[in-house]
């Protein structure tokens, strides 16, 4: 049976706020450490039936790109919902929040408000 893992290494201030987050994977095909300046994590707890997140950033993360991130994420969960249950309304419910939510983030950039 083959295994593969995903790790993550997060270098903390003093007050436990992430000043560096790095990955990689087996299967990747490169063992380095790659930067990024945020993960979100979800894991279904199949014996409470809820979700558990973890979501983190690094200081530097601007909010116009974290806010991009969360509706890229929204996206790509409506892309796996289609994929993996063939549910055509729920996918388009969730793609119409991601152009509603880019509306909103591109509204605040051009009022300079993030």
């Amino acid at each position: 049976m083959k295994k593969s893992s995903i790790n993550f290494e997060i270098e903390l201030d003093k007050d436990n706020v992430p000043e560096k987050i790095q990955w990689n994977a087996t299967d990747s095909g490169d063992d380095s450490l790659q930067d990024t300046n945020s993960i979100s994590i979800s894991l279904w707890d199949h014996v409470q039936k809820n979700s558990m997140r973890i979501d983190l950033w690094t200081k530097e993360m601007p909010v116009d790109e974290m806010k991009r991130f969360y509706i890229d994420c929204l996206g790509g969960m409506a892309q796996s919902v289609l994929n993996s249950t063939g549910d055509e309304f729920m996918s388009q419910q969730m793609n119409d929040l991601c152009d509603k939510l880019v509306a909103h983030v591109e509204k605040e950039m051009r009022e300079g408000r993030q």
